[in-house]
């Protein structure tokens, strides 16, 4: 139980039905699905379309989602990869004649095929109970008539302005300037959208006047994208095998590539064939081990991660006892590794905007379920006559020939949002999730690990203070102790303090034993869970 003494909030119960979503109005809306007969699915359909018009930094039907979906009494998790692939014309033979050997994070070229919307109505079409028709009602209102923008949503907006005025995104910026807390936004051309879409489904979205806008906008700034790229996409999102490992008596459940949950597994597999580091959750001993951990499995990820039907990513190899082992034998609690093995080696010696939510309904349907439009406002890129921002998820490619991970048409790039699942006996336990771009599998992880390691209620393991390795420094959060920093520091971990927290995160626990639901919601957004 929390100290009353401190600032938090405790973790929501609930008997029939749970949402946790980062924006308030959004676990409404789902939890209203949920009253009105709605499954889990439905619910986390409707909270992520409104999502994507009030927290529009972070999400957008211009972008991608990953769902995991766990049925009640079949013990299946059910996959589905929702992200857009590039353009055809997107060879690197293109890029090569044209001198390009990186991409702008607002180029055009960075802008893959939205899959949000296929992979919404491939998502009802199997699983759901109500259509879009029905769970887009709320969206659009958001959108025609507006909403408050919260403090969070607010902060980003601002942060953002810049790269607003840069893209030419001038709806976004209202009499030139973001939007402040407690301003009413509104996208009428978004809610006549999301209205095309309720009357005639992802094909609105994907052919005719919506798609030739896009296609417009990204070809006025010099895209290769057609509206036959655009069509493509009406297909685009596909059930999936998820890839799982045996963790702490549980089972962990992600996405596999093109997504970086294939890196959770990784971690956890590391971390978990060691003794529990006896100095608790916030110790330099349980930190550092992690750290070293995520510095091991992200050098695989940048070596490795790609899209599966064109590349091979060594899923076994990379999750087998052996190679994790060897891994593991690589931490040294006494101090940080001086360098890094190269990739796929073992026995050696010695980010980011996205919604995450979930729903689990009264028959114990569990939803995980994910959506972005990669770093705060995507592209930047506005197709103004549809209101849709579009994403910049090709920004993960490498402009690199022979890189697994290079970008050529259809594929899909390197992803880093992941819902999961955790099981137990057949039975979903948790839907959980942790934004925040590249630190996804290291915030999963530090989650997991504080819950079912270190004995912290679901709120507290997603309130506790969080650090991430990158880009050689290890980035941290205010809250952790001043002497556990020095003790990181003096293990040769270089300290570097950092303005935007890391990352969000949902989860709700599914007590079958008691016969209730017990939810929590990060305080790094503005959201909450909710149930009744």
């Amino acid at each position: 139980m929390r100290d009353f003494h401190l600032a938090g909030r405790s973790p929501a119960f609930a008997t029939h039905g749970m949402a946790a979503t980062s924006m308030p109005a959004a676990t409404l809306t789902a939890l209203d699905v949920l009253r009105a007969g709605g499954n889990a699915l439905d619910a986390a359909v409707a909270a992520a379309a409104v999502l994507a018009v009030i927290e529009p930094q972070s999400t957008g039907i211009g972008g991608d989602c990953f769902c995991l979906y766990a049925q009640a009494g079949n013990g299946r998790v059910v996959a589905l990869n929702g992200s857009g692939r590039a353009a055809a014309a997107s060879t690197i033979d293109w890029f090569e004649q044209h001198g390009i050997s990186a991409l702008d994070n607002t180029s055009p070229h960075t802008v893959t095929i939205p899959g949000a919307i296929s992979a919404w109505e491939t998502l009802l079409a199997a699983h759901g109970t109500k259509g879009l028709d029905e769970l887009l009602r709320p969206a659009i209102a958001f959108a025609a008539d507006g909403w408050p923008v919260h403090h969070r949503v607010a902060w980003d907006w601002a942060v953002a302005a810049d790269k607003l005025r840069r893209t030419g995104a001038a709806a976004f910026l209202p009499h030139g300037k973001a939007p402040r807390e407690g301003d009413r936004f509104a996208n009428p051309p978004l809610a006549d959208t999301l209205r095309a879409i309720a009357a005639k489904g992802a094909r609105a979205f994907y052919e005719g006047p919506i798609a030739a806008d896009m296609v417009a906008a990204l070809r006025a700034r010099g895209g290769l994208q057609t509206e036959a790229d655009f069509a493509a996409g009406l297909t685009a999102a596909e059930f999936v095998e998820p890839i799982r490992i045996s963790w702490r008596g549980h089972e962990v459940y992600q996405c596999p590539p093109n997504g970086s949950g294939l890196f959770v597994l990784m971690m956890l597999g590391i971390l978990g064939g060691l003794d529990t580091a006896p100095d608790g959750p916030l110790g330099a001993t349980r930190l550092h081990r992690h750290i070293e951990a995520a510095r091991l499995a992200y050098r695989d990820r940048d070596a490795f991660l790609a899209d599966p039907s064109q590349s091979d990513v060594p899923v076994a190899h990379l999750t087998s006892p052996g190679y994790l082992g060897g891994l593991r034998a690589l931490i040294d609690d006494a101090r940080a590794m001086r360098h890094v093995p190269a990739p796929g080696e073992a026995l050696l010696p010695p980010h980011r905007d996205t919604v995450y939510l979930c729903v689990v309904d009264r028959d114990g349907n569990a939803c995980s379920f994910i959506n972005s439009l990669f770093e705060s406002f995507g592209s930047g890129i506005l197709a103004e006559r549809s209101g849709v921002m579009l994403q910049n998820r090709g920004y993960g490619f490498r402009v690199e020939r022979g890189h697994p991970n290079c970008i050529a048409p259809g594929k899909r790039p390197m992803h880093t949002i992941i819902p999961g699942m955790l099981m137990k006996d057949g039975q979903a336990v948790m839907p959980f999730g942790v934004m925040g771009g590249h630190f996804q599998p290291m915030g999963q992880t530090l989650f997991l690990a504080n819950l079912l390691e270190y004995g912290l209620d679901i709120q507290e393991a997603l309130d506790l203070p969080r650090l991430f390795p990158y880009r050689g420094k290890l980035q941290v959060e205010r809250g952790i102790p001043l002497d556990v920093l020095d003790r990181l520091a003096r293990l040769g971990h270089e300290i570097e303090g950092i303005d935007k927290p890391h990352g969000g995160g949902q989860a709700i626990w599914i007590d079958h034993a008691r016969g209730c639901l017990i939810g929590g919601s990060d305080p790094r957004k503005d959201g909450m869970a909710l149930g009744y």
